[in-house]
């Protein structure tokens, strides 16, 4: 079945960005000129992505505003003859169909992808978390996808990490299929170098069976009170085998201050009006 839905979490407080984030979502951050979440959007929709549905919380709207239409600001471009912004500006609100889902409560990330079990239905889905962006010659969840295809279970994304890294991600026990692709035979949320069961973590692609669905149901919350997808996914395993895909490309981590610098530097530079500027720049 074609995966022609999608979910993006952004429920979070974005607490790493304070007190940039105190007013406005983390992820309507510009990283250049286009905030973060529609990074997410459009390698969705570039990987045939039609519906999405976004999870946000209370202070969010100016997502919605954001992929919506703005006939004043339409108005106003067309009178003054900006063609080229009034085309991009039409273009954000026909991206694709969007739906909007609020979570009441910061209960975790698989509690969030739950909120769309509605919306998804019996259908294979991606999920796309907005702080990555992703620079490849095929979007990463669309290289998620054909592997998808190809094998007819959930797939992850994954990346090599460092000891210090295994900290920070889902790190999984893997079983070599072909090269780049691995079947899990476990997985573990931050572990730590000493407990950690490789250099692969888990980053934030997914593409899913519904059945992860009633895997969350039947996920304990952790310590903090939140449920995990990582613990989600382990349960899925008892059902169905789960893939990870080692992809091809580059990936910043948008959501943290260090990586979200280096995406808008790296970024620019690929763009011949940011290049010379960024190039020229003296630091005394």
């Amino acid at each position: 079945m074609r995966i022609r839905k999608a979910v993006i979490p952004a429920a979070g407080f974005g607490t790493r960005f304070l007190p940039a984030t105190k007013a406005q979502p983390k992820e309507m951050l510009t990283v250049i000129d286009k905030p973060l979440i529609q990074y997410s959007v459009e390698e969705a929709v570039s990987s045939g992505i039609e519906n999405i549905c976004v999870i946000i919380s209370r202070g969010k709207s100016a997502i919605e505003n954001h992929f919506d239409k703005n006939p004043e600001l339409e108005s106003f471009l067309e009178i003054k003859g900006k063609t080229d912004f009034l085309r991009e500006v039409r273009r954000i609100s026909d991206l694709a169909e969007f739906c909007y889902i609020r979570q009441k409560q910061a209960l975790g990330l698989g509690h969030a992808i739950l909120m769309a079990e509605k919306f998804i239905g019996d259908e294979p889905f991606a999920v796309l978390l907005p702080d990555d962006i992703f620079d490849c010659r095929i979007p990463a969840v669309q290289q998620a996808i054909s592997i998808y295809e190809e094998y007819g279970s959930s797939v992850v994304i994954l990346k090599r990490i460092n000891k210090e890294e295994t900290s920070k991600y889902g790190v999984i026990d893997p079983e070599k299929v072909k090269p780049g692709v691995f079947r899990l035979k476990d997985m573990i949320e931050k572990p730590g170098p000493e407990r950690a069961f490789s250099d692969l973590g888990i980053i934030g692609r997914y593409v899913f069976n519904p059945d992860i669905f009633d895997a969350i149901k039947k996920t304990k919350p952790d310590h903090r009170g939140e449920i995990q997808i990582t613990d989600a996914i382990k349960i899925l395993l008892e059902k169905e085998p789960v893939y990870g895909y080692l992809f091809k490309g580059r990936r910043y981590d948008a959501g943290d201050k260090a990586g979200y610098i280096k995406a808008t530097i790296e970024l620019a530079l690929k763009r011949p009006e940011f290049k010379k500027i960024i190039q020229d720049i003296k630091i005394e």
